[in-house]
Protein backbone atom coordinates (compact mmCIF):
# COMPACT_ATOMS: atom_id res chain seq x y z
CA UNK A 1 0.00 0.00 0.00
CA UNK A 2 0.64 3.44 -0.94
CA UNK A 3 2.19 5.40 2.51
CA UNK A 4 -0.94 8.01 1.31
CA UNK A 5 -3.41 5.13 1.34
CA UNK A 6 -2.21 4.41 5.46
CA UNK A 7 -1.97 7.82 6.28
CA UNK A 8 -6.16 7.57 6.03
CA UNK A 9 -6.40 3.88 7.67
CA UNK A 10 -4.63 5.30 10.25
CA UNK A 11 -6.40 8.14 10.33
CA UNK A 12 -9.68 5.49 9.89
CA UNK A 13 -8.05 3.73 12.82
CA UNK A 14 -8.00 6.73 15.40
CA UNK A 15 -11.36 7.82 15.08
CA UNK A 16 -12.95 4.52 16.32
CA UNK A 17 -14.93 6.03 19.50
CA UNK A 18 -14.43 3.25 21.70
CA UNK A 19 -15.52 5.44 24.79
CA UNK A 20 -18.78 5.97 22.74
CA UNK A 21 -18.75 2.29 22.13
CA UNK A 22 -18.33 1.12 25.81
CA UNK A 23 -20.76 3.71 26.70
CA UNK A 24 -23.45 2.09 24.42
CA UNK A 25 -22.42 -1.64 25.32
CA UNK A 26 -21.58 -1.22 29.43
CA UNK A 27 -24.34 1.81 30.19
CA UNK A 28 -26.62 1.45 27.17
CA UNK A 29 -26.30 5.70 27.44
CA UNK A 30 -24.17 8.23 24.59
CA UNK A 31 -20.69 9.41 26.45
CA UNK A 32 -21.58 12.87 24.63
CA UNK A 33 -24.36 13.68 26.76
CA UNK A 34 -22.85 12.89 30.07
CA UNK A 35 -20.46 14.49 32.27
CA UNK A 36 -18.55 16.85 29.49
CA UNK A 37 -19.53 15.99 27.01
CA UNK A 38 -15.94 14.71 25.51
CA UNK A 39 -15.02 11.22 24.06
CA UNK A 40 -11.81 11.01 26.06
CA UNK A 41 -10.57 9.11 28.95
CA UNK A 42 -11.32 11.86 31.33
CA UNK A 43 -14.85 12.04 30.67
CA UNK A 44 -14.62 7.83 30.42
CA UNK A 45 -13.44 7.56 33.88
CA UNK A 46 -15.71 9.93 35.16
CA UNK A 47 -18.74 8.44 33.75
CA UNK A 48 -18.74 4.66 32.99
CA UNK A 49 -16.17 3.76 36.29
CA UNK A 50 -12.42 2.48 35.60
CA UNK A 51 -13.49 -1.20 35.08
CA UNK A 52 -15.33 0.42 31.51
CA UNK A 53 -12.81 3.00 31.45
CA UNK A 54 -9.55 1.24 31.39
CA UNK A 55 -10.15 -0.97 28.05
CA UNK A 56 -10.74 1.97 26.48
CA UNK A 57 -7.50 3.84 27.35
CA UNK A 58 -5.57 0.40 26.52
CA UNK A 59 -7.67 0.43 23.19
CA UNK A 60 -7.06 4.46 22.27
CA UNK A 61 -3.48 3.36 23.06
CA UNK A 62 -3.22 0.65 20.83
CA UNK A 63 -4.67 3.14 18.33
CA UNK A 64 -1.78 5.08 18.04
CA UNK A 65 1.17 2.95 18.31
CA UNK A 66 -0.32 0.37 15.85
CA UNK A 67 -0.50 2.64 12.95
CA UNK A 68 3.03 3.63 13.87
CA UNK A 69 4.66 0.18 14.05
CA UNK A 70 3.03 -1.93 11.46
CA UNK A 71 2.58 0.78 8.24
CA UNK A 72 5.95 1.78 8.60
CA UNK A 73 6.54 -2.22 7.91
CA UNK A 74 3.99 -1.98 4.90
CA UNK A 75 4.50 1.21 3.00
CA UNK A 76 7.46 0.26 1.46
CA UNK A 77 9.31 3.71 1.86
CA UNK A 78 13.02 4.11 3.45
CA UNK A 79 11.64 7.58 4.83
CA UNK A 80 11.06 6.84 8.93
CA UNK A 81 8.84 10.76 8.51
CA UNK A 82 5.95 8.51 7.59
CA UNK A 83 5.68 7.03 11.16
CA UNK A 84 4.93 10.42 12.30
CA UNK A 85 2.48 10.72 9.73
CA UNK A 86 0.61 7.73 10.54
CA UNK A 87 1.25 8.83 14.17
CA UNK A 88 -0.68 12.56 13.88
CA UNK A 89 -2.86 10.86 11.18
CA UNK A 90 -4.38 8.11 14.42
CA UNK A 91 -4.23 11.45 16.59
CA UNK A 92 -6.36 13.62 14.32
CA UNK A 93 -8.78 10.86 14.29
CA UNK A 94 -8.95 10.31 17.67
CA UNK A 95 -10.03 14.37 18.46
CA UNK A 96 -12.02 14.65 14.66
CA UNK A 97 -13.14 11.22 14.10
CA UNK A 98 -15.48 11.31 11.28
CA UNK A 99 -17.62 8.51 12.86
CA UNK A 100 -18.99 10.78 15.53
CA UNK A 101 -19.35 14.44 13.73
CA UNK A 102 -15.35 14.85 14.31
CA UNK A 103 -16.28 15.55 17.84
CA UNK A 104 -13.81 12.82 19.83
CA UNK A 105 -11.36 12.94 22.66
CA UNK A 106 -8.50 15.11 23.75
CA UNK A 107 -6.11 13.22 22.23
CA UNK A 108 -3.71 12.02 25.31
CA UNK A 109 -4.31 7.99 25.34
CA UNK A 110 -3.61 7.99 21.43
CA UNK A 111 -0.60 10.52 21.70
CA UNK A 112 0.77 7.91 24.55
CA UNK A 113 0.78 5.44 21.79
CA UNK A 114 1.84 7.06 18.69
CA UNK A 115 5.13 8.32 21.27
CA UNK A 116 5.33 4.73 22.76
CA UNK A 117 6.38 3.66 19.73
CA UNK A 118 8.37 6.52 19.03
CA UNK A 119 10.34 7.30 22.14
CA UNK A 120 8.90 4.80 24.91
CA UNK A 121 11.51 6.09 27.58
CA UNK A 122 9.32 9.12 27.64
CA UNK A 123 6.18 7.92 27.71
CA UNK A 124 7.14 5.42 30.11
CA UNK A 125 8.18 8.20 32.65
CA UNK A 126 4.41 10.44 31.47
CA UNK A 127 3.01 7.20 32.85
CA UNK A 128 4.77 7.32 36.20
CA UNK A 129 3.85 11.17 35.72
CA UNK A 130 -0.03 10.46 35.42
CA UNK A 131 -0.25 7.49 38.28
CA UNK A 132 1.86 9.98 40.54
CA UNK A 133 -0.50 12.81 39.92
CA UNK A 134 -3.84 10.83 39.97
CA UNK A 135 -2.81 9.30 43.14
CA UNK A 136 -2.15 12.99 44.57
CA UNK A 137 -5.02 14.83 43.41
CA UNK A 138 -7.41 11.93 42.05
CA UNK A 139 -7.80 14.38 38.90
CA UNK A 140 -7.21 12.39 35.77
CA UNK A 141 -7.03 15.67 33.43
CA UNK A 142 -4.45 16.84 36.02
CA UNK A 143 -2.72 13.66 35.68
CA UNK A 144 -2.85 13.86 31.77
CA UNK A 145 -1.74 17.69 31.76
CA UNK A 146 1.41 16.58 33.96
CA UNK A 147 2.04 13.54 31.87
CA UNK A 148 1.91 15.57 28.51
CA UNK A 149 4.48 18.38 29.75
CA UNK A 150 7.10 15.51 31.42
CA UNK A 151 6.47 13.64 27.93
CA UNK A 152 7.06 16.77 25.59
CA UNK A 153 9.82 17.90 27.62
CA UNK A 154 11.96 14.35 27.66
CA UNK A 155 11.09 14.57 23.68
CA UNK A 156 13.16 18.00 23.30
CA UNK A 157 16.03 16.32 25.71
CA UNK A 158 16.18 13.14 24.37
CA UNK A 159 15.67 12.58 21.27
CA UNK A 160 18.61 12.83 18.64
CA UNK A 161 19.01 15.76 16.87
CA UNK A 162 18.84 14.30 13.66
CA UNK A 163 14.81 13.18 14.70
CA UNK A 164 13.61 16.82 14.94
CA UNK A 165 10.16 16.51 13.26
CA UNK A 166 9.61 13.91 16.45
CA UNK A 167 10.22 17.23 18.75
CA UNK A 168 8.38 19.48 16.83
CA UNK A 169 5.16 17.17 16.49
CA UNK A 170 5.71 15.99 20.51
CA UNK A 171 5.44 20.00 21.35
CA UNK A 172 2.79 20.44 19.06
CA UNK A 173 0.71 17.68 20.85
CA UNK A 174 1.66 18.88 23.95
CA UNK A 175 0.58 22.38 23.25
CA UNK A 176 -3.11 20.97 22.31
CA UNK A 177 -3.44 18.94 25.36
CA UNK A 178 -2.99 21.63 27.38
CA UNK A 179 -5.15 23.72 25.19
CA UNK A 180 -8.12 20.93 25.06
CA UNK A 181 -7.58 20.49 28.99
CA UNK A 182 -8.34 24.43 29.16
CA UNK A 183 -11.87 23.98 30.52
CA UNK A 184 -10.51 20.94 33.02
CA UNK A 185 -7.89 23.63 34.43
CA UNK A 186 -10.83 26.37 35.14
CA UNK A 187 -12.36 24.01 36.95
CA UNK A 188 -8.91 22.60 39.01
CA UNK A 189 -8.25 26.76 39.72
CA UNK A 190 -12.06 26.97 41.36
CA UNK A 191 -11.73 23.50 43.25
CA UNK A 192 -14.92 21.97 40.75
CA UNK A 193 -12.92 19.57 39.07
CA UNK A 194 -14.54 16.25 39.33
CA UNK A 195 -12.05 13.76 41.62
CA UNK A 196 -11.59 10.21 40.64
CA UNK A 197 -13.63 7.61 42.95
CA UNK A 198 -16.00 11.24 44.37
CA UNK A 199 -19.18 10.84 43.68
CA UNK A 200 -20.94 14.20 43.07
CA UNK A 201 -24.32 14.87 44.82
CA UNK A 202 -27.03 15.52 42.74
CA UNK A 203 -28.08 18.99 42.56
CA UNK A 204 -31.96 18.05 43.86
CA UNK A 205 -30.02 16.96 46.93
CA UNK A 206 -27.93 19.38 47.40
CA UNK A 207 -30.98 22.19 46.92
CA UNK A 208 -32.67 20.21 49.63
CA UNK A 209 -29.79 20.20 52.37
CA UNK A 210 -29.60 23.89 51.52
CA UNK A 211 -33.45 24.48 52.34
CA UNK A 212 -33.52 22.27 55.69
CA UNK A 213 -29.95 24.17 56.36
CA UNK A 214 -32.09 27.81 56.27
CA UNK A 215 -35.09 26.35 57.85
CA UNK A 216 -33.39 24.95 60.94
CA UNK A 217 -31.70 28.88 60.86
CA UNK A 218 -34.61 30.29 61.03
CA UNK A 219 -36.03 28.54 63.71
Amino acid sequence: MTPALLVLAAYLIGAIPASYIAGRLAKGIDLREHGSGNLGATNAFRVLGAKVAAPVVVFDILKGTLPVVAFSQWDGSADWRWELAYGAAAIVGHVFPVYMRFRGGKGVATSAGVFLALAPEAVGLGLLTWLIVLKLTRMVSAGSIAAGVVVGVLLGLNVPAERLEVRILGGLIVAFIIFAHRANVGRIVRGEEHRFGMKKEPQATVAAAAVTADAKGAE
